[in-house]
This record gives structure tokens, C-alpha cells and sequence, in this order.
């Protein structure tokens, strides 16, 4: 799976179960009578982010849901298997995937209807379900299964931790999710192009945007997102580690596997990367890795603490 072209945006007729127009409902997630909200370390996944999805499965284990979330049929499963996973402080992830809206994605993975559920390792996506659980084979999903596929992970070196993205339940969460939605006029552009999953268009339109209001934070943090996405969105996550392992005094290769690292989430493994590649005396290559960091400095919230430190380490490494 890790290996495969992935083409965005192909038209796959029949693939979502049209029974499920019977059960729709149009409440939107985390609203009452709706879809369980993401959130925590549950997310939600498009075919212009699967890509980038599929490469952070090398970093930690990957539970993914295809489901229809306007059909009330799949809420307690979702639900269900949210609420395993967010107890598991970032073990696993689990990702949904709305194959109604996201149809190449179950073309990809030769899915025919929802809810389909898969464990994702390394890049490679193992079948688990396929159809609604009963009541009894939910509750051996959530107790028995998920934990083996987090020891099967470690078992094969993947063992980091997803990123947390807030609590679904909370107000401010829904809050952020209704502000996510409202997109400035001036982004509008950049926005669109991300949408489609063109990362290096949207870059330059954000970089337009920036030139206009230097001081736009949400610009910045986007640029370098899809900066990011356009180097590394796609890149063969268990080459560019063994390249970086070859050559530990090569920047390029170093470079590479820090962008790995922040797609996956592992903020402070990026950081610590390119401040230790410094350290270790590549003065040489200082200005390239101080523009890479100051690109992924945009990326976090500026109260985080390990950006604070990453800054105040570049700042004693340049002088």
C-alpha cells in the first residue's frame, strides 16, 4: 500500500452501500442526533489526505473506519471504537474515511460497502471487518483486537505517539471545528488548492497571501503544512529512514526523515533531529536547517512548550 500510486478523486459507481440512504440523518457530526465528532485521536480522512495518512502508519499503528456518516446505523460503532481508542492516550489512531464522498479510497482498499474496519502498520492495511458487528463482536473489536494490533506495531519498531487534536466533546473543540470551516476571503485560493491536494500551489498562494500581511499566523502555519506535503506528502517512509541511517552526516537525507517525523506528528523528534545534526558540528549546513525549523516552528501553537525549547537551542547552535 505504502508503495502504491494513489490517484485522488477517481469516480468508482456502486461503492457505497445504497441502503444506507434509508438510515441518513443530517445532523452534522458531534451535533445532537448526529455522527460521534473527531477529536482526541480520532480524525478524519479525505483522498487528498490519505497519502499523507497512509506515511504517518510508519510512525505509529492506524485503525481505519470506512463508513457513511450520515448513516445512523454506524454511530455506536464509531462511537464505540472512538472512545476505545482515545482511552489509549495516543497508542493507536483511528481514522475515518467517508467513502460516499471519498469513493477511491474504497476502490483502493476493494471495499464495497460500509462500515469496513482495517489496521494500518507500516503502510500495509489489514482487513478486520467487514459489515456491522454484532453487539458482542464490537465489544472483542475494542477489548481484544486493538490491543493486539498495538503489540503487533511494537513487534515491528512502530511505536510512536499519534498527535492529540483536542476533546471531541468539549466546546472549544466544536468551536475550532465551526472556525476550521470559515475560510478568510484571501485564502480562499490557497485553501481550494489544498483541497485538491496541489500542496505546492497552495504554498505559493499562502506565500502570496504572506507578502500582503506578513503578520498572517494562519497563513503560515498553512504554507508550511503544505509545504511539508508537497516535499514529503508521499515519500516511502521506511526508505527515507534507512537513507538517513546511511548517512547520518548527509543534511538532505536528514532533512527528509525530519519531514516524515512532523507529518507523523512526532514534533519534538524533528526538532530534535535537525538541533542534533547542528550540534554534532554540521555548522556548514546551518542557514538550510534554520530556514527548515523556522518552516516548522509555523506548524505548532506558539504556547507549545517544545517549540519554546527547539528556539531557544537554535539560538545557542548559532552563536
Amino acid at each position: 500500500m505504502a508503495d502504491q500510486q494513489f490517484h485522488p478523486g477517481v469516480s468508482l459507481a456502486g461503492a457505497v452501500d445504497l441502503e444506507a440512504l434509508k438510515h441518513q440523518v443530517k445532523a452534522e457530526p458531534g451535533q445532537a442526533g448526529g455522527a460521534p465528532a473527531a477529536g482526541g485521536y480520532v480524525i478524519d480522512t479525505t483522498e487528498n489526505t490519505f497519502q499523507a495518512m497512509v506515511t504517518t502508519s510508519a510512525t505509529f499503528p492506524i485503525l481505519l473506519l470506512l463508513w457513511v456518516p450520515t448513516d445512523d446505523r454506524l454511530f455506536p460503532m464509531a462511537r464505540a471504537l472512538g472512545d476505545a481508542v482515545n482511552k489509549l492516550n495516543g497508542q493507536i489512531q483511528l481514522s475515518r474515511i467517508d467513502i460516499a464522498s471519498n469513493p477511491s479510497i474504497a476502490q483502493a482498499l476493494q471495499v464495497t460497502g460500509a462500515p469496513a474496519l482495517f489496521a494500518l502498520i507500516g503502510g500495509r492495511p489489514m482487513p478486520l471487518l467487514q459489515g456491522l458487528p454484532g453487539d458482542d463482536e464490537l465489544k472483542q473489536l475494542c477489548d481484544e483486537v486493538i490491543p493486539k494490533i498495538i503489540a503487533a506495531a511494537a513487534q515491528a519498531g512502530v511505536n510512536g505517539t499519534a498527535p492529540y487534536s483536542g476533546d471531541p466533546d468539549s466546546d472549544a473543540a466544536q468551536s475550532a471545528g465551526a472556525a476550521e470551516q470559515q475560510v478568510p476571503p484571501e485564502h480562499a485560493e490557497a485553501h481550494r488548492l489544498a483541497e485538491e491536494g496541489d500542496y505546492a500551489g497552495a504554498a505559493a498562494e499562502y506565500e502570496r497571501v504572506l507578502e500582503s500581511d506578513p503578520n498572517d499566523a494562519l497563513a503560515a502555519r498553512e504554507r508550511a503544512k503544505a509545504l511539508l506535503l508537497a516535499r514529503s506528502g508521499q515519500a516511502n517512509v521506511r526508505e527515507v529512514r534507512a537513507a538517513a541511517a546511511a548517512a547520518p552526516d548527509d543534511v538532505d537525507a536528514q532533512l527528509a526523515v525530519a519531514d516524515i517525523d512532523m507529518i507523523g506528528g512526532q514534533i519534538q523528534d524533528a526538532f530534535d533531529r535537525l538541533l542534533d545534526f547542528l550540534a554534532a558540528g554540521h555548522k556548514a549546513d546551518l542557514e538550510t536547517v534554520r530556514k527548515r525549523l523556522l518552516e516548522y516552528f509555523a506548524i505548532p501553537e506558539p504556547t507549545d512548550e517544545r517549540l519554546k525549547r527547539a528556539r531557544r537551542r537554535l539560538a545557542t547552535l548559532m552563536y
